[in-house]
């Protein structure tokens, strides 16, 4: 393991026992890794107003008042940050949507097999609920690769399954995704 891995597991595990410092010295290190996935799933999106550092800050406020997360190591910490940027984005959405003014349907790109295809952000997060009840790896292995960004090693690092486990679940998901969401 790297010295810089070491240190990142290192500040996890202060920011675990109640040290602030660390927790800020975190942020520090992985601020830029999460502000990439932050304008990932930004540059997705239509007609929305959030900015890049808007949706890392806001994350990061929600991580920070969760308590006793046993943060395993650098990608379990993007996985969990992954998923308050998808909760922040679907709330932000959602909150657009009850407003009755007429915006735009929110959607996001992502490239499944046969090109791009837009997905509504609503209509992916309710397929998302069923594929979690119905599998709830396969709806982690979704959320990591297509809200969080990582990559298959990194998702089974943060599974504790191998690359080739996640690239045949995610293939399986993804098609199930397609077909729950009424796709071609």
């Amino acid at each position: 393991m790297n010295t810089d891995m070491q240190q990142t597991r290192m500040l996890l595990g202060d920011w675990r026992r109640g040290d602030i410092g660390a927790r800020d010295q975190l942020f520090d290190r992985l601020y830029g890794e999460l502000r990439q996935v932050s304008a990932a799933l930004l540059r997705r999106e239509s007609n929305n107003s959030l900015a890049t550092e808007d949706l890392v800050n806001e994350a990061a406020m929600r991580l920070m008042e969760m308590d006793s997360i046993d943060w395993a190591d650098r990608s379990h910490f993007l996985a969990l940050s992954a998923r308050a940027m998808r909760r922040i984005l679907i709330d932000h959405a959602r909150k657009k949507k009850s407003e009755k003014r007429s915006h735009e349907k929110v959607t996001l790109m992502t490239r499944f097999e046969g090109g791009q295809q837009r997905l509504d952000l609503e209509e992916l997060e309710t397929a998302l609920i069923r594929l979690q009840a119905i599998d709830e790896e396969k709806a982690k292995i979704v959320e990591l690769r297509f809200f969080g960004g990582l990559t298959p090693a990194e998702i089974g690092e943060v599974l504790g399954t191998s690359e080739s486990t996640v690239k045949r679940q995610w293939q399986i998901a993804r098609t199930w995704l397609l077909d729950a969401m009424g796709g071609p």
